[in-house]
């Protein structure tokens, strides 16, 4: 008897990836520190957001050269720069973001990263549900501009849902990712986001977004609280998100992002033990849905 249709498929379908990647902050100031942490973990990418208390954006040459030396030692790459642009109101003049991108695009391009993180702005919470509507036009504008300096470099903006920002919810997330129609801003899913946007990121977030989907933070929490917990133990559905790019043969980085000690409007914190427990928990899911990490 033949295969069904069903085997077929399955067959023919190409094998996940999921290629481990952190923000290496959560674990210490220190790049050094961080980068041990991460070969003693087996994680082989790093997501650069800050080092020695200085943000991405702010590296000087002297600092890229350093990070290159350290990176090397240990043999890691950066799977993106975490930015913090479009962290910033809408309200605020565009200029100096558009110059700070600028900066971060040297930086991707020194140090080897395909991705950049970047947000969709916040917008002013005295103006209600209205702002969105009325700001639209804006972010779209700048996203756009964003996607056309980063076309030359050959690099890839990722837009992540932040809460506060336009693209807070899924409709939004989808809204921008289609309006600007570029293959140089795609989507970074980050279910303890979603959680705390009131979205359930699996049920409601991933089938909107899945075809825009090209990198994932874990992170988990809950709607009571907003409170971050390692993967799997949240309501951010992330065995079900990442058992969905499982079987879509998802192929790229999956970032730690764990903010188990702290977290804030900028970024988080959680420590070497922690980010440990974050580790092995998200291991763990991968394991359960059939998944090997690389």
């Amino acid at each position: 008897m033949s295969d069904s249709l069903e085997e077929l498929l399955a067959a023919s379908r190409k094998p996940a990836e999921f290629i481990l990647s952190a923000f290496g902050d959560e674990i210490a100031s220190d790049l050094d520190e961080q980068l041990k942490v991460l070969e003693e973990e087996g994680i082989r990418f790093i997501e650069l957001r800050s080092a020695w208390g200085k943000n991405v954006a702010d590296f000087s040459d002297e600092d890229l050269k350093q990070i290159e030396m350290l990176l090397a030692t240990h043999s890691i790459g950066v799977s993106a720069i975490g930015s913090p642009i479009g962290k910033v109101p809408i309200t605020a003049p565009f200029e100096p973001e558009l110059q700070r991108f600028e900066r971060i695009l040297e930086i991707a391009d020194w140090l080897g990263s395909s991705y950049i993180r970047l947000f969709s702005f916040f917008m002013p919470e005295e103006e209600g549900e209205g702002a969105y509507a009325r700001y639209r036009g804006e972010v779209i504008r700048r996203l756009e501009r964003f996607a056309e300096l980063a076309q030359p470099y050959g690099l890839i903006l990722l837009h992540e849902n932040e809460k506060g920002i336009y693209g807070d919810t899924a409709e939004r997330c989808a809204n921008i990712l289609d309006s600007v129609g570029s293959s140089n801003l795609r989507a970074v899913f980050d279910p303890a986001n979603f959680v705390q946007c009131g979205v359930k990121p699996f049920s409601e977030a991933y089938p909107l977004l899945e075809n825009h989907v090209t990198y994932l933070h874990v992170k988990d929490a809950f709607f009571a609280d907003g409170r971050v917990v390692v993967a799997g133990e949240g309501e951010g559905e992330v065995e079900q998100v990442l058992a969905a790019l499982n079987q879509k043969g998802y192929a790229g980085f999956v970032s730690l992002e764990p903010h188990l000690s702290a977290a804030g409007r900028y970024g988080g914190f959680s420590g070497p033990q922690l980010f440990h427990e974050a580790v092995n928990a998200l291991k763990g899911v991968l394991e359960k849905i059939g998944a090997n990490p690389s």
